[in-house]
């Protein structure tokens, strides 16, 4: 079995083919969080570890800074297409860049840039498969010169049914899990079951009627890189993703939500939307529903 859509993804020997290439934009989109002792996390950006060493000729992308709307409460969202398209420009990507993201942390937040490049109408973004870490354990090369492309121009083209907000999770609720669409919850199964205790946001549980496929899972652990699609295909239709109707992830702040949704449509699913503000905005609601066990 095969990826429907192999060139979201690319190989290092690929990259490390085409390095030089005028229409290739390399980033690095490390993020850390940071668990707190009480409760909830701390966000710390991974430019410290991209200007120690990085892919040659990688910039950085700075997702809290440049690619979220600070204006909001809740981390990690959305910005509006004027002000993704300006740090996109910014940063030397057009919407015709090849654009190839990495990170340190399971591809995990390169996914995130990735879903949002893509609904923005980047068509030719890509994930590097097993990113850092395959990359310098076949001992390629790297560098500490920060490398920073000309701007351009981005013309967005924004696709909003990439997107979900809590109207339609709450109608999948009030639904009971029926009407056409399926929730997949892309946290642990230990925050899934509620079995955290609501550590990270405050309740415990899952949102009724999400089924689990997480992120997690969706990694090699010996390599780093994404499972093959005859491993991966079977999580998301056992979690009850069906290529007919409209799949929802979400996670606690839209992260490893993004990272199942690209797999997703790796494997060819069309109608895949991210919960942005996922359980950051749903388990902070205490007259919100949530199911534990």
């Amino acid at each position: 079995m095969a990826f429907a859509h192999p060139e979201f993804l690319v190989s290092t020997e690929w990259l490390g083919e085409h390095l030089d290439r005028d229409d290739v934009r390399v980033f690095e989109t490390t993020v850390f969080l940071r668990l707190r002792d009480g409760g909830g996390y701390d966000v710390e950006s991974g430019r410290g570890e991209y200007e120690s060493a990085h892919i040659p000729g990688a910039g950085f992308l700075d997702l809290q800074r440049d690619f979220s709307d600070n204006d909001q409460q809740l981390r990690f969202m959305m910005p509006s297409a004027d002000e993704f398209a300006e740090a996109a420009g910014r940063h030397g990507i057009s919407e015709a860049s090849k654009l190839i993201l990495y990170d340190r942390a399971g591809s995990t937040w390169a996914a995130r840039l990735w879903w949002m490049f893509r609904s923005m109408g980047c068509e030719r973004a890509a994930v590097l498969d097993g990113g850092w870490r395959r990359w310098t354990a076949e001992d390629r090369p790297v560098s500490a010169d920060e490398a920073t492309y000309a701007p351009t121009t981005f013309t967005p083209t924004a696709d909003p049914a990439r997107f979900a907000d809590l109207a339609e999770v709450r109608a999948f609720v009030d639904a009971g899990g029926a009407g056409g669409s399926c929730l997949i919850n892309a946290l642990g199964p230990d925050q899934h079951s509620g079995a955290d205790g609501g550590r990270v946001y405050g309740r415990p549980g899952r949102i009724p009627g999400a089924t689990n496929v997480p992120a997690g899972q969706l990694l090699d652990p010996e390599t780093g890189l994404y499972r093959p699609a005859e491993e991966l295909a079977p999580l998301f239709e056992q979690a009850g993703a069906d290529r007919t109707q409209r799949v929802v992830t979400y996670c606690g702040g839209g992260i490893a939500a993004s990272n199942d949704a690209f797999v997703l449509a790796l494997l060819g699913y069309e109608n895949v939307a991210v919960y942005d503000a996922s359980m950051s905005e749903y388990a902070a609601d205490p007259s919100l529903p949530l199911e534990v066990g």
